[in-house]
């Protein structure tokens, strides 16, 4: 059974989000951290391999292409990962949630192969990632630094990252007590009337998403314009990226 799109958005509102025990397991249960992994906008740490791959725009950088795509390869048993949290109604739930706006992928392409990526949440000025995948080196490190970049241009406030791993404390990521989460929670997605019901869902993720994500979703292919409120599509090469992550982290 699928979470209910808005019932999911509340509880990222108040700090919880859903896991299952393995990819197999038919159960859903509610998480709520005490200490919570974060990484703030400005502290991205761009290492020297990290700028090269970027600057050499080695991948292909897209978002919201192929976000099944993305939650499957997530969901996918690797050597260094046996097993995974996401099950079939955490997959669906998501699917759900990105028709309606809410949740996006950035996916990380070697020629037409899909490779890497990270797919999550935006409500109000905060994303919650969910899961990153690499099948290349450096490639879930390329897409979360074009996440961030993104992000910081949009004027998102808050990039929840879950649990702390040292993969993501090498990136930056700070880990939290549970009530100052919540406070910088609150500020981030405090403008969101999830009071409203179905008509938040039919309103979509709001301006700052629209920021984020729609200048990498545009199809490259037929060029098609940009939505009307993008007077500025931001950084969207891997140098740009490198350049602004490096002057300011």
């Amino acid at each position: 059974m699928t979470i209910d799109p808005l019932l999911l958005l509340q509880a990222y509102a108040i700090g919880v989000f859903p896991m299952s025990d393995d990819r197999e397991a038919e159960e859903v249960y509610w998480v709520e951290p005490k200490r919570r992994a974060i990484l703030p906008l400005d502290a991205f740490h761009m290492s020297h391999s990290l700028s090269k791959t970027l600057r050499r725009d080695q991948f292909r950088v897209t978002a919201n292409r192929n976000f099944a795509g993305i939650v499957a390869l997530c969901a996918q048993a690797a050597p260094d990962r046996p097993s995974t949290w996401i099950n079939g109604p955490i997959e669906q739930s998501y699917r759900q949630l990105h028709a309606h706006g809410f949740a996006h992928s950035i996916e990380v392409w070697e020629g037409e192969e899909l490779v890497g990526g990270l797919y999550g949440v935006s409500l109000g000025r905060a994303f919650f990632g969910e899961s990153m995948v690499s099948r290349r080196t450096d490639a879930s490190k390329v897409a979360l630094a074009w996440l961030v970049a993104r992000l910081r241009f949009a004027g998102f406030t808050l990039l929840d990252c879950q649990f702390m791993t040292e993969h993501l404390r090498s990136l930056g990521a700070a880990e939290i007590a549970q009530r100052d989460y919540l406070q910088l929670l609150g500020a981030a997605v405090g403008g969101v009337p999830l009071g409203a019901g179905s008509g938040v869902l039919s309103a979509g993720a709001g301006v700052a998403a629209e920021l984020a994500f729609a200048p990498l979703a545009r199809d490259a292919v037929t060029g098609s314009p940009l939505p009307p409120i993008l007077t500025d599509a931001g950084p969207l090469s891997g140098h740009a990226i490198a350049q602004l992550l490096t002057h300011t982290s």
